[in-house]
């Protein structure tokens, strides 16, 4: 099979504050030309690095807010989350869980640092990505998926490389545990150092690594450090990314949702008129009610 060729790697944008609880780099939507139609169906990434936040008997976080028109997708790499939203759900996520959030109709939620995780400070690391929603599925029922680190399914690589946590998709012959509207894979590599990888996605898919932790060398070729991005051609179908150190590689590949973009703030749909629709449909009270 043809080699992936990588187009770029992305050092982390300057941080910015989602509320007061997440410190995060903006991968996507960013500067180059990572557009929403350029990474569809990831359409959104945040990454909030390895970050110490002190104790604090307020819970930091992001309070009551609207989605519609497509999911996201939270994984936890350090400290906790509390999750609640206008459909009933509510959870927390820890390290290596995952919070899988299809807001398709609307839905209101809020995400705060877990209350003990809070009330004791320290360490705090996840990203948060928006997996955009055809067309089709968009007015679909909200839903929820919470997956513990226990439940997602692992493949162990050889040779004590380390192993790759299947949260979506497939790698080999592991099966993801989240389910999904399109083709969409979503994997988080943990090597060992000089552990080995290789990924073989289509190659009109949409493809790119995020290096959690320590440093890796991507086809034998390009060193990639901790916190950067890198954003495959969209050629090609494999790769293989080798440890330099112990690291954590989050791996993202799905097939392109070919249709119109209309986004503005919390929803994202095909047209300005659903876009004018989705206001009205909040502003009425649609979305169901939270409390603050």
């Amino acid at each position: 099979m043809a080699t992936k060729n990588i187009e770029i790697v992305v050092a982390p944008p300057a941080p910015h504050m989602v509320g007061d609880g997440f410190r995060v780099h903006n991968f996507i939507p960013s500067g180059y030309h990572l557009d929403m139609q350029r990474m569809n169906p990831f359409i959104m990434m945040d990454y909030n690095s390895k970050y110490y936040f002190p104790p604090t008997n307020n819970p930091r976080g992001v309070s009551v807010h609207p989605h519609r028109g497509f999911e996201t997708v939270t994984i936890a790499y350090k400290g906790k989350v509390a999750h609640h939203d206008s459909a009933g759900n509510s959870g927390v996520i820890g390290e290596g869980d995952v919070q899988w959030m299809t807001a398709a109709s609307g839905i209101l939620h809020k995400e705060y640092h877990e209350e003990g995780f809070s009330k004791t400070g320290g360490e705090f690391q996840m990203v948060q990505l928006w997996v955009n929603l055809p067309a089709k599925d968009k007015i679909s029922k909200p839903k929820y998926q919470g997956i513990t680190h226990q439940e997602i399914n692992t493949f162990q690589l050889p040779d004590n490389g380390g192993l790759v946590e299947v949260i979506a998709g497939q790698y080999k012959d592991v099966k993801g545990t989240a389910s999904t509207f399109t083709p969409i894979h979503l994997q988080n590599a943990r090597l060992n150092k000089g552990g080995i990888a290789d990924f073989s996605f289509p190659g009109n898919y949409s493809t790119a690594l995020l290096v959690v932790e320590g440093s890796i060398k991507v086809n034998n070729t390009e060193t990639v450090a901790s916190d950067h991005f890198v954003l495959f051609q969209n050629d090609g179908e494999s790769f293989v990314i080798e440890a330099l150190e112990n690291a954590i590689v989050l791996v993202l590949s799905g097939e392109p949702i070919n249709e119109p973009i209309a986004a503005h703030g919390p929803f994202v749909m095909n047209s300005r008129a659903e876009l004018m629709q989705a206001f009205e449909d909040f502003n009425t009270g649609k979305f169901g009610y939270l409390d603050e």
